[in-house]
């Protein structure tokens, strides 16, 4: 299952994969800025969010938590495996990645 997480990821325009402290995490970037870091040997990942859905989501689903360190309000930490169906994680996936995409300048916006 986080094998599909990853993959997904990747398959997202101008998409790397990182390892900056070791094998686990894994980050997943976008003109080297994360997007999804994910800490396989944990079961989990943290994706970036927008503040009032990012509370949103922690209210209701267990399995939805303030970003492992991250900065908590812009990001949140998704256990993997629990009851969250796929469907939502690759949808907080896209979530992520357009957030990160939208803060990046104009000219590297175009070219990705």
């Amino acid at each position: 299952m986080k094998n599909n997480f990853i993959e997904y990821c990747l398959n997202k325009n101008g998409a790397t994969k990182d390892f900056p402290v070791g094998p686990d995490p894994i980050a997943i970037k976008i003109a080297d800025k994360i997007f999804a870091l994910f800490y396989k040997e944990k079961g989990y990942l943290n994706l970036k969010c927008d503040p009032v859905f990012a509370e949103y989501l922690r209210e209701k689903h267990e399995d939805v938590l303030p970003g492992y360190h991250m900065n908590k309000q812009h990001w949140n930490t998704i256990i993997l495996g629990g009851s969250l169906p796929e469907s939502d994680i690759f949808a907080m996936i896209d979530q992520s990645y357009d957030l990160v995409v939208k803060g990046l300048p104009k000219r590297i916006r175009e070219s990705i």
